[in-house]
């Protein structure tokens, strides 16, 4: 004979813990999506010496220091995770991200990602940017027909300076920058190859901007 009461019991007990599991991914999803753009802003101020006007230069190897503002703020996240684990070699950006916890990033994150961007065409080699247009076929999944992508894995390209995607490219291909899609397709690129891609997607527009910081104003 089934004793009731023992399986109402048992019931119960197990939507209980089906209840508590739920409640907690709930407060877990809502969490991982809490970013504070307010006190990103505070947290962005030593990024703004940098990121902070167009036309900024890394010292060496020299290059245009990228846009982000307008950039998506999950691959804003995934980049400063691989400056501060060292899959990105970069001593300037290993320095600022090793302080960070991830709350901090993801604040920082959603304050550059709230701002508004209209990166202009860049002026590059018409000719060099045809071929890249041919050969950027393969980028397209991840990034968009013209880099200008919503898949927020990847980062907004239209626009970006040019010498800093052909820095970025180069780095993929020498393991530098460590990531398994990026290092295999920039594996195959010859050094020409990499200049027609910058040229581009550095001529398209898209959205992406230097924030004027007040440091500069």
């Amino acid at each position: 004979m089934i004793n009731r009461t023992n399986t109402l019991s048992h019931v119960s007990n197990k939507t209980v813990s089906l209840l508590s599991v739920l409640v907690l991914s709930f407060l877990i999803f809502n969490n991982s999506f809490a970013a504070d753009a307010t006190n990103g802003e505070s947290l962005s101020q030593t990024c703004l010496g940098c990121h902070g006007a167009p036309g900024l230069r890394n010292p060496g190897p020299v290059y245009s220091i990228p846009m982000v503002g307008g950039q998506h703020a999950e691959y804003i996240e995934s980049a400063l995770k691989a400056y501060r684990s060292g899959d990105r070699s970069h001593g300037t950006m290993k320095a600022q991200a090793s302080n960070l916890s991830d709350e901090n990033i993801a604040d920082i994150a959603a304050f550059f990602s709230a701002m508004e961007g209209n990166s202009r065409p860049s002026h590059v080699n018409a000719t060099m940017a045809n071929n890249g247009k041919e050969k950027s076929a393969v980028c397209a999944s991840c990034h968009g027909a013209i880099g200008d992508g919503d898949n927020s894995s990847y980062p907004k390209l239209a626009g970006q300076y040019e010498s800093y995607i052909v820095q970025a490219l180069k780095d993929y291909r020498s393991g530098d920058r460590k990531n398994a899609i990026m290092s295999g397709f920039a594996g195959t690129l010859k050094i020409e190859d990499i200049r027609e891609l910058a040229a581009w997607f550095a001529s398209q527009q898209g959205g992406l901007s230097a924030p004027q910081s007040v440091i500069f104003k």
